[in-house]
Formats: structure tokens, C-alpha cells, sequence
């Protein structure tokens, strides 16, 4: 079989993540004197690394110290107490256009204390644990809020790891251009990385999936889509990728028609809801890939084993796309559908 895959395009995908594992980067952590010493030692152990392309500077601050700070740093991170220096040290780095991210224990007693005292701290900049990542920039969440009575925040394994990601996906967000660069030389932002490239690849595939209407056109799109989301995950953990592995994936990814094929089979018992369903699929698919090959890595596996997991992941999606099929609830939704398309056909029609 001819698979659908553009190996040269995934190619020059491996030599885009040669050149990110040599990328420069320049991390500068500021620690206030009164920031809690666990946190401040979780966040130091987070950006030691050992790539010669990342230069991390750690440095102890006095009460508003004027900073040092260079333009031409990736980012800084701000470990923080609760008073209002930390709004003023957080300032002065964004008025030198630096990145940078808030880090503390007690989220909610800080900002009020910055926003008192006119440094206000934009709360998508504030890192804290057990705290969910803000969309926005712009007012505290009602989940920063519920904590104020309970800070500080208490620094368990758990709570560390919630912590670690939300951190991960600050960096990146706000260091878009060399995030792959950041996953290499420090290993927590790993799995926020391979998240967003599962997420936002399967959103695609969903897209593509529901609106490719001409038959087997979403096959090399699909499959190329996820070649390359495979591609990253493996690279965020530092697997090595020649020729022949590439071809390896190359071959279980192309199994995935089988997945697809399900799909078209479905669409084709409720052609109402063929579009929804293979949207589905293309979705449910590309993200039980992604996610496997997440789990393998967090565990410690390496490239060699890849394949076969990613594999069995797929085989998965099949089932459970078997099982939709044949599900009553997909038939009634497909006749409920059909009525109301009747109905509207036949009002259409009579005031034509």
C-alpha cells in the first residue's frame, strides 16, 4: 500500500528539531528574600539542565532592587513572597520586554497587596499551585479567590506537579518561537508541550474530518497531521529519529485508515450525522495516538517501542468507533435528525 505520508516533510520536521536542541536560551530566576525556601528550591531544581545551549542565572534579590534586566533574556521567573515587591521587580522586567512569570505560594494575598501599592500583576503571569491556568490577563478567577483563606498554599508532591504544568504551559505560550528549544532543556515543560501539540492536532484532524467531503481527501492530511504531532512528542523527550524509525511510524500511522474507514462506514449508516461522526473519529483517533505515546514516555520508554504502542492505541480507537456504530443511540439520533431535515426540506419546497 502506498502510504499517504510525505516523508520528506516529516524529514525536514527531524532537522527543524536538530536545530532546536542547539537553539540559545537564556532563563534568569529571581528569588525574593522572604519567598517560601521549599518553593523557591522546586523552581531552581525545574531549570537545572544539562544542554549547553541554556544559560540560567539565579539571583537573590534585596527589597526592591533595581534589576539587571536584559532584553535579550528568553524569560525570568519571579519566585515571590506576599508583598508588593514582587509587583515592582515584575514590572521593571516587562518594561525591558522580558517574559516573565510570578511564582508563589499564596496567589491571592499577593495580588492584593501588588494592586494596592499600583503594581498590579497581570494573573495569566502568576504561577501557583493547585491553581487552574487563567485564559486571560486580565481579573483574578474565583478559583485564585476560594484560596485566599488557605495560603499558604501547601507545597505537596501533588500539588507541585499541578505547579509544574502550569508553569510548562506559560512558558509555552509566552516563548511561542522556542518552545521546543525550552521542552529539550528542561524536562517539566515536556509533557505541557506534547498536550498542546495532542490537543490542537486532533482539533485539526477534527476539522478535517468534518469537512472533507470528497472521498479519501482527508486520508494524507489526517495521516501526515499525525505523523508530525508523533513527531514532536518523541523529540519534547529527547528520542532520537533516523530514516528507518520515521518509516516504522510512518507504517502504523498509515494503519490508521482502518480508523478512518470505520468512520465512512458509520457515515454511511447515518449520512445526518456522517459529518459529526467522522469529525469524531478524526479527533478520538489523533488524540488516543498522542496520548499513548505521552504515557510511554512518561514512563520511561524510549523511541523503540514507540510504534507498537501507538498501535495498540489505534486498534483502540477502532473499537470504540465499532461500538458507536452499532450503538442504539447513534440510530435514534440519525432518525431525529433525518425528521427534522424532512421537515425543513418540505417547508423549503412548499414556499419555493
Amino acid at each position: 500500500m502506498q502510504l499517504p505520508v510525505d516523508i520528506p516533510a516529516v524529514l525536514k520536521a527531524a532537522t527543524d528539531i536538530d536545530a532546536a536542541r542547539t537553539t540559545p536560551l537564556a532563563v534568569r530566576v529571581y528569588i525574593e528574600p522572604d519567598a517560601s525556601p521549599d518553593l523557591a528550591a522546586h523552581v531552581r531544581s525545574l531549570f537545572a539542565s544539562g544542554s549547553p545551549s541554556a544559560r540560567v542565572s539565579i539571583e537573590y534579590l534585596a527589597e526592591r532592587e533595581m534589576l539587571p534586566a536584559d532584553s535579550s533574556e528568553d524569560m525570568a521567573v519571579l519566585v515571590a513572597a506576599t508583598d508588593a515587591d514582587a509587583g515592582f521587580h515584575a514590572q521593571q522586567l516587562r518594561s525591558a520586554s522580558v517574559p516573565t512569570m510570578v511564582v508563589t505560594d499564596s496567589p491571592e494575598t499577593l495580588r492584593t497587596a501588588c494592586e494596592a501599592a499600583g503594581y498590579a500583576i497581570p494573573v495569566g503571569d502568576v504561577a501557583a499551585p493547585d491553581t487552574p491556568a487563567p485564559n486571560h490577563h486580565d481579573v483574578l478567577s474565583p478559583a485564585l479567590e476560594a484560596h485566599a483563606s488557605e495560603e499558604p498554599l501547601p507545597l505537596t508532591d501533588d500539588a507541585l506537579l499541578t505547579l509544574d504544568e502550569r508553569m510548562g504551559r506559560w512558558i509555552i505560550t509566552a516563548c511561542a518561537g522556542k518552545k521546543l528549544a525550552f521542552a529539550l532543556a528542561f524536562p517539566f515543560i515536556r509533557k505541557p508541550l506534547s498536550l498542546d501539540s495532542v490537543t490542537t492536532t486532533s482539533l485539526q484532524n477534527a476539522g478535517i474530518g468534518a469537512v472533507m467531503f470528497i472521498p479519501g481527501a482527508d486520508m494524507p492530511i489526517m495521516t501526515l497531521n499525525q505523523m508530525k504531532m508523533l513527531l514532536q512528542i518523541a523529540a519534547a523527550y529527547g528520542q532520537p529519529l533516523n530514516a528507518d524509525r520515521i518509516k516504522e511510524l510512518a507504517l502504523v500511522v498509515g494503519g490508521a485508515f482502518l480508523c478512518r474507514g470505520v468512520a465512512r462506514q458509520i457515515a454511511g449508516v447515518v449520512p445526518i450525522l456522517g459529518w459529526a461522526v467522522k469529525g469524531a473519529i478524526g479527533f478520538a483517533g489523533t488524540e488516543a495516538m498522542g496520548r499513548a505515546a505521552i504515557e510511554y514516555f512518561e514512563a520511561g520508554g524510549d523511541i523503540v517501542g514507540m510504534a507498537n504502542v501507538i498501535q495498540t492505541a489505534r486498534d483502540k480507537a477502532v473499537l470504540a468507533a465499532g461500538k458507536v456504530a452499532s450503538s442504539p443511540l447513534t440510530a435514534k439520533a440519525s432518525e431525529a435528525f433525518g425528521a427534522v431535515a424532512s421537515k425543513v426540506s418540505g417547508a423549503v419546497n412548499k414556499n419555493a
